[in-house]
């Protein structure tokens, strides 16, 4: 996707913004004025915010003007396409990977923009495992999908995936009222959930939920949670009851075909906005109006971008109505005066992710696993911790395997060689390193992860005609990356309000109970409608009372060992919920 709509001569301005480059301190905050809204953040929440807020206002007559401050190059936040080998016919998806029937938002968005959707598992059949750093626990082949039905599932455990079934339904429902009057839109998440019953599900954890209901066991410690570990990367001990529910929420998964960031660039396209790209906000300062009869203060903003090679400055010539902060603060550096944010927004830990992308001409080492050598091996393998294995957070919660999931994503050709090769995604809570992938793919990685070593494994040629030892390039493309997909979801009641003063909104308060597109989506369609009803109504946005202050759960953020080698992604995706265990399975999947 080009954005040459965003690139017009006077930078990013039209010809509405041209006539209102007044001194900030002297802005119209009449009723009547075209009101400004600044949206900071073009991820899943910020892309639907500005679709919906041109809908809404439509309908009302309103006028809006809508920028979109994006400190990347890129729409679609923690929802990434890469290239694999650097080409563009061969994309790969990074980020957030899939979707569902029942995230309305999304799928309607790929209807309204006639997106395909395709199916995201890998381009051949093979076998799903569950793996618990010993042996594999589960194993079940793609070939008889639609899980839930499997009779193997019943024999193993019985009842269990039955009514885990109507649980995840149940809560999933339950979820969706939120989408429909009276629920929506909502000014307080926290009373919501409440409302509806949720907050005693957010308030216990995965596995005491489980229990609760009868269902702890053999089920729930291989399936649901190997389920939470690929999704949050997180044990059952270690994530609210919601959380684990949406891991296990209904199959059918699907992704646009290209990328599924595709959606949210189309969203921006079709607002209308304003979209500065490769422009950080810097600092949001309250401007007071001149005007005594305006209904209300509104906002300055500063920002910084790179031009040049040389940091640009810039503090906005026009002051705005509203400001969305549409991405995670702790990680926006956005500086704000001290009482400019009224409802002040809590530091959540939020989980470090690695995610590793390579291709290789190797299949899974069936000795990595245990297996006798000759054995096929699966090519998706979820993991779930050892018996008697005590679960643990953070950093060392993968347990004795060392990894959430390790899975074939594609079948691509390698342009030097022609040849075919894999393309794998791992999920883990460290960098992976050349030991550890010589051992999955039971080849000698060199240091520098890519280049070629003499072959001497029983998965390459091991000679030419002549006798000769064949070189072999054991990993041919290697993209490490870093992300913040989601934050802990340890058990809670109350979850960071949308309204953070007049004017003022936030919408990643939404990521401590459910962290998926669809849901940063929804928070931008609530963020949208409640500030369309206020200027509709003339009336300022209401404050959240002070009985309905947030209380946090304290934790200690994952402590990860830093890697200087690979990018960092913070910005707002995914971030993530509705999966089946499919042999697609990524960070912050689908609800």
């Amino acid at each position: 996707m080009h954005f040459e709509w965003v690139k017009q001569a006077a930078g990013f301005l039209s010809p509405v913004f041209a006539n209102q480059l007044a001194d900030t301190e002297a802005f119209d905050g009449s009723i009547n004025a075209v009101k400004q809204v600044a949206i900071i953040g073009a991820g899943a929440a910020g892309a639907s915010t500005a679709y919906h807020l041109h809908k809404f206002a439509a309908a009302e007559g309103i006028e809006l003007n809508v920028t979109i401050f994006e400190k990347t190059s890129h729409i679609g936040g923690r929802s990434l396409t890469v290239n694999a080998y650097d080409d563009p016919l061969q994309p790969v998806e990074l980020g957030a990977s899939i979707f569902v029937e029942v995230n309305h938002i999304l799928w309607n968005a790929t209807n309204d923009f006639n997106l395909t959707r395709v199916d995201p598992g890998a381009d051949e059949k093979g076998t799903l495992a569950i793996w618990d750093g010993y042996s594999f626990v589960y194993e079940q082949d793609s070939d008889s999908w639609g899980w839930w039905n499997l009779a193997k599932l019943f024999w193993k455990y019985g009842t269990a995936p039955y009514y885990t079934d109507k649980l995840v339904k149940q809560v999933i429902n339950t979820f969706l009222k939120l989408y429909e009057r009276p629920y929506f839109p909502f000014r307080s998440l926290s009373t919501r959930a409440f409302e509806l019953g949720l907050t005693a599900i957010t308030g216990v954890t995965g596995e005491q939920f489980l229990a609760q209901n009868k269902l702890g066991g053999a089920f729930a410690h291989d399936i649901v949670q190997a389920a939470s570990r690929v999704n949050y990367a997180s044990n059952l001990a270690y994530i609210h009851g919601v959380g684990a529910m949406v891991s296990m929420a209904p199959e059918g998964a699907v992704s646009v075909l290209g990328g599924n960031w595709q959606m949210f660039a189309r969203m921006v396209e079709s607002s209308q906005a304003h979209v500065q790209l490769d422009t950080a906000v810097t600092s949001i300062a309250e401007v007071k109006s001149k005007d005594p009869l305006a209904p209300a203060s509104r906002f300055s903003i500063t920002s910084s971008s790179k031009r040049g090679g040389s940091e640009v400055v810039t503090k906005h010539p026009f002051a705005f109505d509203n400001v969305v902060i549409a991405a995670p603060y702790q990680f926006s550096g956005i500086k704000t005066e001290d009482n400019l944010i009224q409802h002040p927004i809590d530091e959540i830990p939020y989980v470090k992710l690695h995610v590793t992308l390579f291709a290789s001409p190797f299949r899974f080492s069936p000795e990595f696993f245990n297996l006798p050598a000759g054995t096929k091996t699966p090519t998706a393998v979820l993991t779930t911790l050892a018996e008697g294995e005590d679960p643990k957070s953070g950093s060392e919660g993968a347990g004795h395997s060392g990894f959430y999931s390790a899975s074939l994503v594609k079948v691509v050709t390698n342009p030097k060689t022609e040849n075919k090769e894999f393309v794998y995604k791992i999920f883990s809570p460290a960098a992976v390193t050349p030991e550890f992938l010589s051992k999955l793919l039971g080849v000698t990685i060199p240091e520098t992860f890519t280049g070629a070593v003499p072959s001497s494994s029983e998965n390459a040629s091991s000679g030419d005609a002549d006798g000769e030892s064949t070189v072999v390039e054991p990993i041919s493309w290697y993209h490490p990356a870093v992300f913040h997909p989601y934050p802990q979801k340890l058990p809670r009641v109350t979850f960071q309000d949308p309204i953070l003063r007049d004017g003022l909104y936030y919408t990643s308060g939404i990521e401590s109970f459910i962290s998926t597109m669809e849901t940063s989506a929804l928070m931008g369609m609530n963020v949208a409608r409640l500030i369309v009803d206020d200027l509709a109504s003339s009336a300022p946005v209401a404050s959240i009372s002070d009985d309905e202050d947030i209380v946090v759960v304290e934790v200690p953020a994952a402590a990860v060992a830093e890697d200087t080698k690979v990018e960092e992604v913070t910005e707002a995706v995914p971030a993530t919920s509705e999966i089946s265990l499919s042999e697609e399975t990524v960070p912050n999947v689908e609800l």
